[in-house]
């Protein structure tokens, strides 16, 4: 019966693979746009209203609701339960640390999002902006910025050693088109948070807004040849968009071995 369980969950976590693909796909097109001024950049939240005010978007929503929600146990699930056998060691603890908290982020993004479907406007709810005045707290901040520096880190590391490839379920041919696809993608988000890393770190001791990811695309903008290093980085996100629904189609979600 548990393995039933267990099994059923596996559409549901790529599900969870398609949504952050759609969120991750909308920030690189209007990174794109923006380097050639024809937009502005965008964070997840912006993202997400884009996404939402499209004619179906009420559907799209709750779709989106469903698919971040899935996607945050999974996280808990990988983190918890250690499916991918990361271990106890510090490196391994390490790493669940980091699903741990993609796990939260995705909650808090769901509970955005259902409070936009709900017509709760920008505020994000309650747990939303509990969770986001936390993160505001400049001890947190630092905290925070030493994990994104070490995540930015292990995206551009996992990239370069084609490390994604072994949760990856994908014949020779595939992974032909797959690697380059996921290289760029992993060093662009990997990129963007060693930029959030760093922006967190002057928030913490010179004060300022909070970092985001708007923020990082932003700061990109801001220096010399920023419209070109924006239009590479828009075109790096939109390739981690597609290795996200790569994900949904290959990833191996192997919950059977979930283990305490």
């Amino acid at each position: 019966m548990a393995n039933e369980i267990w099994t059923s969950f596996r559409p549901l976590a790529r599900a969870g693979y398609a949504a952050r693909g759609l969120i991750y796909g909308v920030i690189g097109v209007f990174a794109a746009l923006a380097a050639i001024g024809a937009g502005e950049a965008m964070g997840s939240r912006d993202a997400l209203l884009v996404l939402l005010s499209s004619v179906a978007g009420s559907v799209l929503a709750y779709a989106l609701v469903a698919g971040f929600a899935f996607y945050a146990l999974w996280r808990l699930i990988q983190a918890g339960f250690d499916t991918d056998n990361h271990g106890t060691d510090p490196k391994g603890i390490a790493i669940r640390g980091g699903l741990l908290v993609s796990g939260l982020v995705y909650a808090a993004l769901a509970s955005y999002t259902l409070s936009l479907a709900g017509g709760g406007g920008s505020s994000g709810g309650g747990w939303a902006a509990t969770l986001a005045a936390f993160v505001g707290a400049r001890w947190v901040s630092a905290i925070l910025a030493l994990a994104l520096a070490g995540a930015g880190m292990a995206h551009i590391i996992k990239a370069v050693q084609e490390r994604y490839a072994r949760y990856l379920k994908a014949d020779a041919g595939a992974m032909k088109i797959i690697h380059p696809v996921a290289k760029t993608g992993l060093v662009a988000r990997g990129l963007v948070f060693l930029i959030l890393a760093f922006l967190l770190l002057t928030r913490t001791f010179r004060g300022g807004d909070q970092a985001s990811s708007k923020a990082a695309l932003e700061f990109i903008q801001s220096l010399p040849l920023g419209w070109l290093l924006l239009s590479l980085m828009g075109l790096g996100l939109i390739a981690f968009a597609l290795y996200s629904f790569i994900e949904a189609r290959y990833r191996r979600i192997n919950v059977e071995d979930a283990r305490m």
